[in-house]
């Protein structure tokens, strides 16, 4: 009817929505604070935050770089959700919304490319781990990430015991002084059950050895092989873990209001 203005209300991000939004965020990004937290710490206990070009003399991976990066990611995106939500900032509900798209379809990709690429990724692990075998006396986290996965998968090297000639401290050149000269890491043993304390010269001299002889003392299969096996028996586990990761990146995505239509009361009239 003429002269009966017809009024439009401000859609808003549901009530529900909104405080699930926040709850889920604001737990993401505590946790993310913590991971960079405890990678600075982490960082500043081995004088690295006073000597930055230390980041860069590790020959092998620091694992410290995962508390940071994660930590940080994590953080940024829990902060844009949570004040998003809570403010109903479109500009950071958006960006939070694509940042979470890329990881996604990132993380996808990189699974397509290594079903494709198979031979090629081998070869990288491969490499990867040779790399951190160099340095595996530089670093303390490097060491003790490099023993965790050598005893989880029974395996010692990425093809076996002889890459750790690569190291300088346990290669087998008539030139190494050192007492771990053509040996292993401990965590090649095969570890007595009997044993309460764990012997650290275990894999002293251990592959002047025949082969034959070793496979009594250390474990002969590289982790390369093992990591491969690992993930074929556990196929589903795995599966469900990056089904469960998709699923926490897809379900929290914000719904974003439509255009709000104008009020033909503001508008001029002719």
């Amino acid at each position: 009817m003429p002269g009966k203005h017809q009024h439009f209300q401000e859609p808003e991000v549901g009530c529900c929505g909104k405080y699930f939004l926040f709850g889920f965020n604001i737990v993401f990004w505590v946790l993310g604070a913590l991971f960079l937290a405890i990678g600075l710490w982490a960082w500043g206990e081995k004088g690295v935050l006073s000597n930055i070009s230390a980041l860069t003399d590790l020959g092998g991976l620091d694992p410290v770089w995962l508390f940071v990066v994660v930590g940080g990611v994590m953080s940024v995106l829990g902060f844009a959700g949570c004040i998003g939500a809570l403010r109903e900032n479109t500009f950071l509900l958006k960006f939070f919304s694509v940042f979470l798209g890329l990881i996604f379809f990132l993380e996808l990709a990189t699974g397509i490319l290594a079903f494709v690429f198979k031979d090629w990724i081998r070869d990288q692990l491969n490499l990867f781990i040779n790399n951190n075998v160099k340095a595996y006396r530089d670093d303390i986290d490097l060491q003790n990430l490099i023993d965790f996965a050598q005893e989880y998968w029974s395996c010692c090297g990425a093809r076996g015991p002889n890459d750790w000639n690569l190291n300088i401290y346990f290669n087998c050149t008539d030139l190494n002084p050192s007492r771990e000269r053509c040996g292993v890491p401990f965590s090649c043993c095969v570890r007595d059950p009997a044993e309460d304390v764990l012997n650290t010269q275990c894999g002293y001299d251990v592959r002047l050895k025949l082969e034959l002889e070793q496979q009594g003392s250390i474990h002969t299969k590289g982790c390369v092989g093992q990591f491969e096996k690992w993930l074929q028996d556990n196929l589903v586990v795995v599966a469900g873990v990056f089904v469960g990761i998709a699923l926490l990146q897809v379900l929290p995505r914000p719904h974003m209001p439509p255009p709000v239509p104008p009020n033909p009361a503001t508008l001029p009239t002719t």
